[in-house]
């Protein structure tokens, strides 16, 4: 599979396979005006590795963001989903429509790869989650991720 011609398909087929976390104790790391962390994920069969990453700003309580990123056989990486704070506007860069500061859920898309936008582009609103903590466990529920422990908008990662 390269990412410039996943479909949604084989999006889908990422995401619902089996995965576990390698390196639940991973440290956090400073990335400019961001805390960070990162995780080795796999798939249990062991065909598919992922980075699994979780990211507060320092600034802003609501600037963070929790995602699954692929890495294909080829060295391509895609991010597959990502779950972000409600501390800036989104705009879907195809279907022109807008956002104000919610919390939401992105998702890659064929559509989005195929024009060229960024895989994850297209973004929907949600409620499932309020905090950091809270969007890494969306992500790890979404993409079926064992091997770290998480809970629905627990207290936040990094406090």
């Amino acid at each position: 599979m390269s990412v410039l011609t996943l479909t949604d398909a084989q999006i889908d087929e990422l995401l619902r396979a089996p995965k576990r976390v390698q390196n639940p104790a991973s440290r956090e790391r400073e990335d400019g005006k961001h805390l960070r962390r990162d995780y080795r994920v796999v798939t249990e069969n062991g065909g598919h590795e992922f980075i699994l990453f979780a990211r507060q700003s320092t600034i802003i309580k609501n600037g963070f963001s929790a995602g699954l990123r692929w890495r294909s056989k080829t060295g391509e990486e895609v991010i597959l989903l990502r779950c972000n704070g409600s501390d800036h506007p989104h705009v879907n860069a195809i279907e022109r429509d807008r956002f104000e500061a919610k919390f939401h859920i992105h998702q890659a898309t064929e559509r989005y790869i195929l024009a060229g936008k960024r895989s994850e582009g297209r973004a929907d609103p949600t409620d499932a989650f309020r905090t950091l903590g809270g969007a890494l466990h969306e992500v790890m529920r979404i993409a079926n991720i064992s091997g770290l422990s998480s809970r629905s908008d627990e207290q936040d990662l990094f406090t």
